[in-house]
């Protein structure tokens, strides 16, 4: 079974979900302003923010008529305690090959 952290990465793989992602931080928009941005239809940005919203990284609340979807911070928090568990070894397998190439050159 996935982690939110894994779902939120999967989702993110996509360059047009990736492209809807990274044209909401400055304010909320809706699906026609979206379409617009990233340059695929409605019903195309509707299926990304599907899958978007299943990761947790946009929510979505009602204005009047329309929906403006906006970041959640949650998915990006679960993306970043996935990575997160893999700092403590990559950073000694980063101090490992700086001690090898003074070793190196000494």
């Amino acid at each position: 079974m996935a982690t939110n952290g894994v779902r939120a990465i999967s989702a993110l793989a996509d360059p047009t979900r990736r492209a809807i992602f990274e044209a909401l931080p400055h304010a909320p928009r809706s699906v026609g302003d979206l379409a617009e941005v990233v340059g695929v239809s409605g019903s195309a940005v509707s299926q990304h923010l599907r899958v978007l919203r299943a990761a947790r990284l946009v929510m979505m609340r009602p204005d009047g008529n329309r929906r403006l979807y906006s970041l959640d911070p949650r998915g990006l928090a679960d993306a970043r305690d996935y990575f997160e568990q893999f700092w403590p070894s990559a950073i000694a397998a980063y101090s490992a090959a700086l001690q090898t190439a003074e070793d190196q050159t000494a």
